[in-house]
């Protein structure tokens, strides 16, 4: 009954932005929390940012700090991911994640991920 579904991926040049979003098709406890993932070609799979729906946001340490910033809608059952002064490195799939906890998100332990939008940034 739980899905994912990412949006707004696409290819940015260099120092561009994008805005993704994710729909939570259900919310439960197990849906407490929302984050995002990414997983470059040749690289492990990488947490970026999560948040609760009552308003707890974490991120990841300096590839992405001050760069990105994590929000929620809601009543939209809706997460963003905005992603500013992107660099080639952010090149990426990135998968919404959904989980019990932030805990959870961040160590990847989630129960729900979504078919993942890709992100590619020119350079």
């Amino acid at each position: 009954q739980v899905h994912l579904v990412e949006s707004g991926g696409g290819l940015v040049q260099a120092g561009g932005s994008l805005r993704l979003s994710c729909t939570v098709s259900f919310r439960t406890y197990k849906t407490s929390a929302l984050g995002w993932f990414r997983q470059a070609t040749g690289k492990e799979r990488e947490f970026v940012a999560g948040l609760t729906w009552s308003g707890d946001n974490l991120y990841s340490g300096d590839s992405v700090k001050g760069r990105f910033t994590i929000s929620r809608d809601n009543a939209k059952n809706t997460v963003f991911l905005q992603m500013n002064s992107l660099k080639s490195e952010d090149t990426a799939v990135y998968y919404c994640v959904a989980g019990p906890s932030l805990g959870a998100c961040n160590y990847g332990v989630t129960e729900y991920w979504g078919q993942g939008t890709q992100v590619t940034v020119s350079s």
